[in-house]
């Protein structure tokens, strides 16, 4: 049985989510998957500073954490700081890897590709690692030399690599890995005439969702409206008590976490949201164009700018705009059509089943070597 090592980090739900699908998937084929979060386990301050830090600054402080990314995006500095992580975190992980003996990593975050980047420099380790690419557009912290294969999201992403001279054969445009459930779920054919808007919350917060949903109350149109608070039970129970029940609209479903979001995206029209990763992937694969009302500034940035500018999304400066927004791709259909069409250009293969190929190639032409065999 081959032996998997997921490392991944709670710096949002993305890296998290990437990680189990992951898991899930080799699983399924046979593999014995450890799945670890390398930053909790291995440094409880650093996994402080960089866990909780990032949720406080991306939404407390949005614009300083985009300026540290923008200003951390480059070779220079990454090197100078990413590699200089608590001696601990590095001890730790080898300790795992040592007990563990996976034939193959995996990182769903770009921190491990320093930590494993430097194990591997070091000759502590020489096991083959893979490192997946939650965004759209790579950070320089996501490149080492000693990455044996990237998986993107898409060309672009594969281009942004190759542009920062990560050599082509090691780039694969197989998608952000996602469930399974998002690969199988046909598009519904809808039977009722109301147009269907599906909102996601993710951290955006009470606030960033409330104003959206406040402002689509005041549509002239009749809507079918699905809003999923994710476990934030303050943003569920406000935002019943403020629109349920409201009929002006058409229909209002205020949900809380759920296990169907491949379901209601396939029976939406459009998806509002913020640009995070994991979620701009799943609308892609179920052909569902974007509404960007929110981006925090970084990594989100850069997948809503890479998004508009393919056509796959709208992105807007002023929330009082979201209405004009909504009628006009009610009255104008082919829009939508056009954004969907635009959505199938920039796609990935988006297969988990070929990041399983490439891992199974890769170890074994590593054993062959290993064995002298090849």
């Amino acid at each position: 049985m081959k032996k998997l090592l997921i490392l991944t980090a709670s710096t949002g739900a993305g890296h998290n989510q990437a990680a189990n699908s992951l898991s899930q998937a080799f699983m399924e084929k046979g593999y014995y998957v450890n799945k670890y979060d390398f930053l909790k386990e291995g440094d409880k301050f650093l996994n402080i500073l960089v866990a909780e830090g990032y949720d406080f600054l991306a939404k407390s402080f949005p614009k300083v954490y985009g300026n540290i990314y923008k200003l951390s995006d480059h070779k220079t500095l990454n090197d100078r700081l990413l590699k200089k992580y608590p001696r601990r975190l590095e001890n730790r992980l080898l300790t795992f890897i040592q007990e563990s003996k996976p034939d193959i990593i995996i990182g769903t975050h770009p921190l491990s590709v320093a930590v494993i980047g430097k194990l591997k420099e070091k000759e502590i380790i020489d096991i083959p690692f893979i490192s997946i690419v939650t965004d759209f557009k790579a950070h320089y912290a996501y490149i080492d030399n000693n990455v044996d294969a990237y998986i993107t999201a898409s060309e672009y992403t594969k281009t942004t690599l190759m542009d920062r001279d990560v050599p082509e054969d090691k780039v694969f445009s197989f998608g952000i890995p996602v469930k399974k459930e998002f690969y199988a779920t046909p598009k519904e054919i809808k039977e009722e005439s109301n147009f269907s808007i599906l909102m996601m919350s993710g951290s955006m917060g009470l606030k960033g969702i409330g104003s959206v949903l406040k402002e689509l109350t005041n549509n002239k149109n009749k809507l079918k409206v699905t809003v999923v608070c994710g476990n934030n039970k303050e943003l569920f129970d406000d935002l019943n008590d403020k629109y349920l029940p409201y009929y002006g609209m058409g229909e209002l479903n205020i949900l809380g976490f759920t296990n169907e979001v491949p379901k209601l995206m396939s029976e939406s029209d459009i998806i509002i949201s913020k640009p995070g990763g994991l979620t701009v992937s799943e609308a892609l694969i179920c052909k569902l164009p974007l509404i960007i009302p929110f981006a925090i500034p970084g990594q989100e940035e850069e997948n809503s700018e890479f998004l508009v500018n393919a056509g796959a999304a709208i992105s807007m400066d002023d929330i009082d705009n979201l209405n004009e927004i909504i009628d006009k791709l009610i009255e104008s259909p082919d829009i939508i059509k056009r954004m969907k069409e635009n959505i199938e250009k920039i796609s990935g293969t988006n297969s988990i089943d070929e990041i399983i190929d490439l891992a199974d190639k890769i170890i074994d032409n590593r054993s062959c070597k290993v064995n002298s065999l090849c």
